[in-house]
């Protein structure tokens, strides 16, 4: 593996560990794909540091399982927002 490619997997997973973030939020930070960062946490890591990536691990299936709450959240957000806007534009 490519130094590059292994300074890249193990930042990553330090920013992961220390933020929690999940691996859109990661991908975003690091300017790569989702699937990059999937694919370096879930098969290079591993190969590189087996007790960080069991951490790392924990961390990401915890964001799996709560993905459906964030989900849930954002929906609701969106139309308390549009409730919001709605009300401005009448009283104007």
């Amino acid at each position: 593996m490519k130094r590059e490619v292994q300074t890249r997997v193990t930042e990553a997973a330090q920013y992961i560990l220390k933020t929690g973030a999940t691996v859109r939020a990661c991908a975003e930070a690091f300017g790569v794909s989702k699937t990059t960062i999937h694919k370096d946490m879930r098969e290079r890591l591993p190969g590189l540091d087996p007790a960080m990536a069991r951490r790392v691990d924990r961390v990401l299936n915890k964001n799996r399982e709560e993905r459906h709450i964030r989900g849930g959240q954002a929906t609701k957000e969106k139309y308390v927002r549009q409730r919001e806007e709605a009300r401005d534009a009448e009283g104007e």
